[in-house]
């Protein structure tokens, strides 16, 4: 493979890294199985604020709807059709609780497959004041800054959860912000830095034509989103897969327009992927077996894939910490 088209493959892993996007033009894996994303037909986008004061106390909203009357939540809501996701968070926040906001970063993806995802920002008030009784509608009857100790009656109490996340992310940011890209893709997609490490050697899994990119894949309506990086192992190495352990680590960008239902509702999300041998394989009576000795990563047995040893200093020195610690934006699944 060309050491110049090669460079360029480094340069969008690096692009990936530094928290910035590329635009999206083909889809390696999965794409037969899967149909664009369009808003209010086959995906559902939820965004949540989670937004304190100086007292470090909380910003919740009373809820109006009957399901749950007079609960309490965090201001959160789906995202209409022609919205960004910060869109539709700055206006979630000043329906249901008053206030103009500013995102900061996204603190955390929660998701049930491509069909529903849900994009938890941080975020800062920035203006307005705070919704009271006397403004009550079918959004929200008022909003309140809660201390965490007091009782309050909850909606649900996964949104404690989310509350520590962005209590710790005050405390000591560890990860860079992250705010979607605004750049259009028309599936759910993951596009995949798969990497296997050795020591400290480094390598990436590439699709060689028309030129040396990464992989992107197609999420499945069946399976969890980071299901797809398990799909681009299978199709490029199907003897090792059962051997190794696929690890979404965490998303490093994410690529959102929404501008055009159904041509631009899709969301890119750029991670790291780490492929493991299964440390704990034993054979056929139930014994451990030794470890393998070092021997790089499992053969690529599709032609489609080469495995590229990363020579870079810079690129592989900054793919070996993000593998040695937490600092991605992480991306639970719900299933």
């Amino acid at each position: 493979m060309e050491v110049k088209s090669l460079e360029q493959a480094e340069a969008q892993v690096e692009r990936l890294l530094g928290g910035l996007g590329c635009e999206v033009t083909e889809c390696d894996v999965g794409l037969e199985q899967s149909k664009p994303a369009s808003l209010r037909n086959n995906v559902t986008y939820i965004v949540c604020g989670v937004i304190f004061n100086d007292k470090d106390e909380v910003l919740m909203v009373q809820e109006a709807k009957q399901d749950c009357y007079k609960k309490w939540y965090l201001p959160a809501g789906r995202v209409e059709v022609g919205e960004s996701l910060q869109e539709a968070l700055l206006r979630e926040v000043k329906e249901e609780a008053g206030f103009e906001c500013q995102p900061i970063t996204l603190l955390l993806i929660q998701e049930q497959g491509p069909q529903w995802i849900r994009f938890i920002f941080l975020a800062k008030i920035t203006g307005g004041s705070i919704k009271t009784t006397l403004s009550a509608d079918q959004d929200s009857l008022q909003a309140a800054w809660w201390d965490r100790r007091s009782p309050l009656p909850l909606r649900g109490r996964d949104i404690l959860r989310l509350i520590d996340f962005g209590i710790k992310y005050r405390g000591e940011a560890w990860h860079p912000a992250i705010l979607p890209l605004n750049e259009s893709c028309r599936h759910v997609v993951q596009r995949l830095v798969l990497i296997f490490r050795e020591d400290q050697n480094i390598w990436i899994l590439l699709v060689k034509g028309p030129s040396p990119h990464i992989p992107t894949a197609a999420a499945l309506k069946t399976h969890a989103v980071t299901w797809a990086a398990n799909m681009v192992v299978q199709d490029a190495m199907p003897s090792a897969y059962y051997d190794h352990n696929v690890n979404t680590l965490g998303v490093l960008s994410l690529q959102h327009d929404g501008r055009q239902q159904g041509k631009t509702d899709g969301v890119c999300f750029n991670t790291l992927v780490a492929l493991q041998p299964d440390r704990a394989e034993r054979d056929e009576d139930g014994l451990r077996l030794p470890p393998r000795p070092a021997q790089g990563p499992p053969p690529v047995e599709n032609p489609r894939y080469v495995w590229h040893r990363v020579l870079t200093p810079g690129l592989r020195e900054k793919l070996l910490e993000k593998t040695q610690n937490t600092s991605i934006l992480p991306m639970h699944s719900l299933y």
